[in-house]
């Protein structure tokens, strides 16, 4: 997407939004829009009072000194406000709260360390291209610039992490920057818009009517994709021998998972989802290949590199799915559809470039297709599917019970996904369990997923769950994390506990940072340089103490026959938050695995384990 620029927003003409834009946060339950008739307010009531308008049910966050204008008024607020005991919980959980409702997420500090703990979870959405808007209070206009007590740049600090970001310089403003933060960030591709009020602002009188007059003449995105490159695409596809679909995180955010899966069966064409598009596509279809990638599944990655033909859509040919670019794919044609055109040729050249949204894209195509079919012209795959399922028999995904008798993590993460089923969402921290979680759960759905896959933030998993609970309240929600993401933002909890927000948290409790572990156990000979927690030799912390401390249920589990019943007995509890420590071997790896840097073609299915291909395979 074209992002604005400080000289296009300089050079503004005036828009009207549409009663659906002004109302892009709030999704099909949206608040009634006030009448427009001006009112006499403070800056803060403005603000909240757009709030309302916008249709914003919840916002995370920390009152403090300069946001503390705006507590006042949201103390008699139809918005809901949510105490969380970290600023970076309140920017995960509007992340979460995003991504499982599709709506924008909304959290809230003060100025300085408050707007500072933000940057990680601001960070983390805009490179999962997740709509959240931030409101940061800022000193008084006056003081500005003077290294004033709790003073920082936090619109400098955040620019090349957020879609755009404001200083509001007047009170009367107010209003037309909450309704383009909120249009910014929920359409074209999403991301994180930061909004920084002056306390003076926000204390200073104003008149508030709604709805305000939007100025983003420079911001235009492409939503149809051009017709001649469409035709292109289904030519190409008709005529592929080994084509693939290449789905990532925007199709899920496009809304377009049931064309996709239309298209696949229109087509015949094999598909694999990325870690950020696990159910866009039901794992349980004959044409899903899987995850590619670092630790995808054999098939899927074996038919990426063998290709003729790679169709990406909403897919940004990342380094964790391409391995090294130069040998990734050598022999395919791509066609590269996104509504980013900055994203398109960045890493890999494409021959067929698209720009646009990808349920349009992916309508456009069917029709394409149907017509290249109508004439007779259908690729023949045969070859292609033998090769495919020959792999996918030869090479599923799978784990070796521990030697040592301790329980296996990848056996308790499916049993959760068994128990908890397709209708759940889940949660997942970053490194070892996260892999386990997007390997062994079947995900059936979209939206049921939620994970940091660019930044790989640890501490994500809980308060993205407290989010998704909040956004989907009759939903089940599991937290998948480890017992070093767990102690980085646990004390949402506590949040939890006091709110009404009842997740379930399975921590697998290797007693290391696991991922971490394993890198060293492959490429630094054994050398277990500070990964070890004490969670195992020494249990500190006590996970099921600390649960309780928390306001929550704890329990623990340590053999597999106990892991069902373990299991069963969270999902009972629906009046509190649950965390379960399953305790799981140490010595646990993630396969198949591309190691970093390398080419998909030195995937190892096992430790010193290639899959063995034909001569003219890989």
């Amino acid at each position: 997407m074209t992002r604005p620029t400080p000289e296009t927003l300089a050079n503004r003409v005036h828009a009207t939004p549409s009663p659906a834009i002004l109302a892009a946060g709030s999704g099909p339950a949206a608040a009634p829009v006030p009448p427009p008739g001006p009112a006499q307010v403070s800056g803060a009531g403005s603000l909240v009072r757009s709030l309302e308008a916008l249709g914003v049910e919840v916002a995370f966050g920390i009152p403090g000194g300069a946001i503390l204008p705006a507590y006042d008024p949201l103390y008699d607020s139809t918005v809901r406000h949510i105490l969380v005991r970290h600023e970076q919980g309140a920017g995960h959980a509007a992340t979460g709260y995003a991504q499982a409702t599709g709506k924008v997420g909304v959290c809230i500090a003060t100025s300085g360390p408050g707007a500072t703990n933000l940057v990680t979870p601001i960070a983390d959405a805009y490179m999962d291209s997740v709509p959240v808007v931030a409101i940061t209070g800022q000193v008084s206009r006056p003081a500005i610039g003077t290294d004033a007590f709790q003073e920082a740049d936090i619109q400098g600090i955040t620019l090349p992490i957020t879609k755009h970001n404001y200083l509001v310089q007047t009170p009367e403003e107010i209003p037309r920057i909450l309704a383009e933060a909120f249009h910014l960030a929920s359409t074209g591709r999403p991301g994180p818009v930061l909004v920084d009020i002056p306390k003076d602002v926000l204390q200073a009188q104003t008149t508030f009517s709604w709805p305000p007059t939007m100025e983003l003449p420079g911001y235009r995105p492409t939503l149809h994709p051009h017709g001649k490159q469409i035709r292109e695409a289904a030519r190409l596809m008709t005529a592929a021998r080994r084509p693939v679909l290449y789905v990532g995180g925007g199709v899920l955010k496009a809304e377009a998972t049931e064309g996709l899966r239309k298209l696949a069966e229109l087509t015949g064409i094999p598909v694999v989802t990325t870690l950020m598009a696990r159910g866009a596509f039901p794992d349980s279809h004959q044409q899903h290949l899987g995850m590619p990638g670092m630790h995808g599944t054999v098939a899927a990655v074996y038919a990426l590199q063998k290709a003729d033909l790679i169709v990406a859509l909403g897919a940004r040919f990342d380094d964790r799915v391409t391995g090294n670019l130069d040998s990734f794919a050598p022999g395919a044609a791509i066609v590269h559809a996104d509504i980013d055109p900055a994203e398109i040729g960045k890493n890999r050249a494409a021959d067929v470039p698209i720009v646009g949204d990808a349920r349009h894209v992916i309508d456009e195509l069917i029709a394409a297709a149907t017509v290249e079919q109508s004439g007779g012209r259908t690729g023949d795959r045969t070859d292609w599917w033998a090769q495919l399922d020959d792999l996918r028999s030869r090479y599923p995904l799978g784990y070796d019970e521990p030697a040592d008798g301790t329980l296996a993590p990848q056996y308790v993460i499916q049993r959760i996904g068994a128990i908890a089923g397709p209708d759940a969402v889940y949660t997942a921290g970053v490194g070892q369990h996260q892999m386990w979680a997007s390997q062994f759960i079947s995900y059936e759905k979209p939206r049921t997923w939620l994970n940091s896959g660019g930044a790989g933030t640890m501490g994500y998993a809980v308060p993205a769950a407290m989010g998704a609970k909040v956004g989907l309240p009759d939903t089940t929600v599991w937290a998948i994390d480890g017992d070093g993401c767990f102690q980085m933002t646990n004390q949402e909890l506590a949040t939890c506990a006091l709110e009404g927000i009842p997740i379930k948290v399975a921590v697998i409790n290797n007693g290391n940072l696991g991922m971490v572990r394993q890198w060293q156990t492959l490429f630094y000979n054994e050398r277990y340089s500070n990964t070890e927690l004490g969670t195992h030799k020494h249990r500190i912390p006590d996970f099921v103490k600390l649960a309780e401390a928390l306001g929550c249920v704890g329990l623990r589990c340590e053999n597999a026959a106990d892991v069902d019943k373990t299991i069963e007995a969270a999902m009972a509890i629906n009046d509190a938050p649950v965390v379960i420590d399953f305790v799981v071997g140490k010595d646990a790896m993630v396969w198949p695995m591309v190691a970093a840097g390398t080419s998909n073609d030195e995937i190892m299915f096992a430790r010193g384990v290639r899959p063995a291909f034909d001569e003219d395979d890989l």
